[in-house]
């Protein structure tokens, strides 16, 4: 009886273990860590957004289908730790919630879009809050990024009973920092300082010729011209135009 009770004490840690892990059994690990596009490309990282590589064959398991979409999550850097997988799809935490939550699923694909084999010539990368047109209370709007992060990624796979394969989280992900111009003369080179010095006595001794220009036409304008004022007379000779004398005038002489 002593022994039974025993053994039966040493189950509970094994039926509390199984509890916990219970719910993770279906769930399928995926070796593979996202992480930025290595193409050359110009805004790979901006104010905003963050650029990809796609997981190129990533997803060729025998739990996952053509049919199962597979989501991008995109959280916090704190807050990996509290996330958990929905367990529908119409579960899905939108953008909007983003700031409550500090994650969001977004860029629903399927196994077809990320083929293995070599790409080529094409460019396969994932641009992270890309789109401005879709409203952030949608399942899988790509907003832009609110803040410079960090951020973290990762890719999960969902099926109509639940989640279905996960991979690992990507290392945190900084976005660009808009930088205010500031004018600090200590940091001007020496070279700029003196061409900004020479410009200006220039220009000042510029707008000084101008003026002293300008006063010397005005005097010389002003002192020949005679002015006449409201008091003065200008003296008029009255004279007779010969073409203008009457009849009587010419008899005369």
């Amino acid at each position: 009886m002593e022994l039974r009770r025993g053994q039966s004490w040493l189950l509970i840690p094994l039926l509390v273990l199984l509890t916990c892990v219970q719910p993770r059994m279906g769930l399928e690990y995926i070796s593979y860590v996202p992480q930025l596009s290595g193409a050359t490309l110009a805004g790979k990282v901006t104010q905003s957004t963050f650029t990809l590589a796609q997981p190129q064959g990533q997803f060729d398991g025998h739990n996952i289908s053509n049919f199962n979409p597979i989501w991008l999550v995109v959280a916090r850097g704190n807050a990996t730790q509290k996330f958990t997988a929905p367990p529908r799809v119409e579960d899905s935490v939108a953008p909007a919630r983003f700031s409550q939550n500090g994650f969001y699923l977004t860029l629903r694909a399927s196994r077809a879009h990320y083929p293995s084999g070599p790409a080529g010539n094409q460019v396969r990368v994932l641009r992270v809050g890309n789109s401005t047109s879709c409203s952030p209370t949608k399942v899988g709007c790509n907003p832009p990024l609110p803040g410079s992060g960090p951020y973290r990624v990762k890719f999960l796979v969902m099926s109509d009973k639940g989640p279905v394969a996960e991979t690992d989280w990507s290392n945190e992900l900084h976005l660009q920092q808009a930088q205010a111009f500031q004018a600090i003369p200590g940091t001007q080179s020496p070279g700029t300082v003196v061409i900004i010095t020479m410009l200006t006595v220039l220009l000042a001794i510029l707008a000084a010729v101008l003026l002293i220009l300008s006063i010397h036409t005005c005097f010389d304008r002003c002192r020949s011209a005679p002015i006449s004022g409201p008091g003065e007379q200008v003296p008029v000779t009255n004279y007779n135009v010969h073409r203008m004398q009457s009849p009587a005038a010419r008899e005369d002489l």
